[in-house]
């Protein structure tokens, strides 16, 4: 099961990270078009990620903390399939769905989103991508990145966008 060391920070100037992010390398894969839809499960969190370049049923155990945060995934590939998300609302329930316009980009092993997501604002995240055994070697390149990038821990988000959204009452489904 691949390891992810995260964070999720608000960004105000994403024009300026995403300038920033090219001047250290990165590789901007595209801009995506992602709807989430988060389903009702007793443990962890369960989203169908429908987009233009990703498109995943992804399950992810995490815990709800500022900075950098462990985060144990498993990603299935799933082709763009409303029998799929069909069979998973009616069995589970949907908690919450999350439109988002998501910039992708890669450093080596690390992941970099710039997110604009509908009723929230935009945000960064990193996500520093390995293997059991890699935690401190990961959360060093995460907070490597924090500063490159000049997110300051006031900035930092400890949740997802679903609880993002939950507690302000806007769930949509």
């Amino acid at each position: 099961m691949p390891l992810n060391i995260e964070i999720k920070a608000r960004c105000t100037r994403p024009e300026v990270v995403a300038g920033r992010l090219l001047e250290l390398g990165a590789d901007h894969k595209g801009t995506d078009h992602q709807v989430d839809t988060y389903f009702k499960v007793n443990n962890g969190r369960l989203k169908l990620r429908e987009g233009n370049i990703e498109n995943n049923l992804i399950y992810y155990k995490r815990s709800d903390q500022d900075g950098p945060k462990r985060s144990d995934v498993i990603l299935y590939p799933a082709k763009p399939d409303p029998g799929l998300k069909q069979i998973l609302s009616d069995t589970m329930g949907v908690l919450v769905v999350v439109d988002k316009r998501r910039d992708i980009f890669f450093i080596g092993n690390v992941k970099f989103h710039i997110d604009h997501v509908d009723r929230l604002g935009s945000f960064v995240e990193i996500e520093a991508i390995g293997e059991k055994g890699e935690e401190e070697k990961l959360d060093d390149q995460c907070k490597y990145y924090m500063n490159e990038l000049d997110i300051a821990d006031d900035d930092l988000v400890p949740v997802s966008y679903s609880d993002l959204l939950i507690e302000r009452n806007e769930i949509q489904t």
